[in-house]
């Protein structure tokens, strides 16, 4: 193996001190492959199975934890019954050598499952025929806090390892966040500060939950979007403050989502560093940070963790090449696919529902299909 990127190999303990075998992360992505009503399908567990081996923590496509927050394809944790296939998938994970973790959310205005589209406000999302969504009381909101807390209490008992709330890519927390879809006056919106309290009472939820119900250390991590493109929108300026309030809530990484790790802030602060090291620099004290976005290479994987970032976390080019962590194990980086084939989805155990989707939305993976 070449030496440069043995560092990727590295294990890392986590706050909790749990320990994860290496530096790498299969990141949440969207499969399409549940069952029609939520439950774990055999294709799921299989695609995953198939990626697990190498890395040293899955994070699970998102997971709903309400039916009005679901989307066509994505698995759910909001009610009992679902347990046994959660169950089934934790297990397949962990029998490869790696944590799992349960992405857990709501997807708000972009929910599709359910005819109550809600939001953090009546704002609808910016393309053509968007619906206006419906705003959540603020007694709704409290019963999401509980939602998310039992959503979590499930991961338990299905025998996760660790869940991660997913407050980024425009889902609930994320509106709940963003100045521009919370208009609220209620204690849930208006100032930076309110617009933090649906995230941070949710974090406090899932925390009691899991010392009630955990018989061993669980890890609670947070996914978030540094910044937006609408105005009013999120800036650098009001996520840095968020950060800092989710560091000192005691959780074991915070992952951050960037279509490139390379990326520099739009706005709200004045700074040539990428986004990841300015974040890197203020939570990377009190907990991991987890580096995404367009990370295809080794090298690409060193350069995100030269940010300071003590994990990296690989999307599109593991469904691509499964076997990433081996081969550059093996001295064979050379041997590494990043394009896609026709003829690749049974090689490389795409489930039929995410393998239409990449089909269908030009430009989602890095290279175009080739025949």
């Amino acid at each position: 193996m070449n030496e440069r990127y043995q560092f990727l190999f590295e294990p890392l303990n986590l706050p909790n001190q749990i320990r994860l075998k290496n530096r790498v992360v299969m990141a949440p992505m969207t499969h399409m492959s549940s069952q029609p009503d939520g439950t774990i399908s055999d294709q799921e567990v299989e695609y995953y199975t198939r990626r697990a081996q190498g890395v040293g923590m899955v994070i699970t496509a998102a997971t709903w934890v309400a039916p009005n927050g679901g989307i066509p394809g994505a698995p759910a944790a909001d009610r009992d019954e679902v347990i046994p296939g959660l169950r089934k998938l934790a297990s397949a994970i962990q029998e490869q050598g790696a944590k799992a973790i349960l992405q857990i959310f709501h997807s708000g205005r972009q929910a599709s499952l359910n005819g109550d589209l809600v939001s953090a406000s009546a704002v609808p999302e910016r393309r053509e025929g968007a619906l206006v969504p419906r705003e959540l009381t603020e007694t709704e909101v409290e019963e999401l806090i509980h939602a998310y807390g039992q959503a979590a209490r499930r991961a338990v008992e299905s025998g996760f390892d660790g869940v991660e709330i997913h407050g980024a890519n425009g889902n609930l927390l994320h509106q709940f966040f963003s100045p521009f879809t919370n208009r609220r006056s209620d204690r849930f919106g208006g100032a930076l500060e309110k617009r933090m309290t649906f995230a941070l009472e949710i974090v406090d939820e899932v925390k009691r939950i899991a010392a009630v119900h955990a018989k061993k250390p669980f890890i609670i991590g947070y996914r978030l979007s540094p910044e937006e493109s609408e105005t009013p929108g999120i800036t650098m300026a009001e996520t840095l403050p968020f950060i800092d309030a989710l560091a000192m809530k005691g959780l074991d990484y915070l992952h951050i989502s960037l279509k490139n790790y390379e990326a520099v802030p739009r706005r709200g602060i004045v700074d040539s560093r990428t986004r990841l090291a300015i974040i890197q620099e203020r939570a990377g004290r009190h907990l991991p940070v987890i580096g995404v976005g367009n990370v295809q290479t080794p090298e690409d994987a060193i350069n995100a963790l030269q940010t300071g970032a003590q994990l990296v976390a690989l999307g599109r080019e593991l469904v691509m090449e499964p076997d990433w962590m081996k081969l550059i194990a093996e001295g064979n980086e050379a041997g590494i696919q990043t394009t896609l084939s026709l003829q690749d989805q049974h090689k490389l155990v795409i489930p039929n529902g995410m393998w239409q989707l990449i089909l269908s939305v030009p430009g989602w993976f890095p290279v175009a299909l080739e025949p």
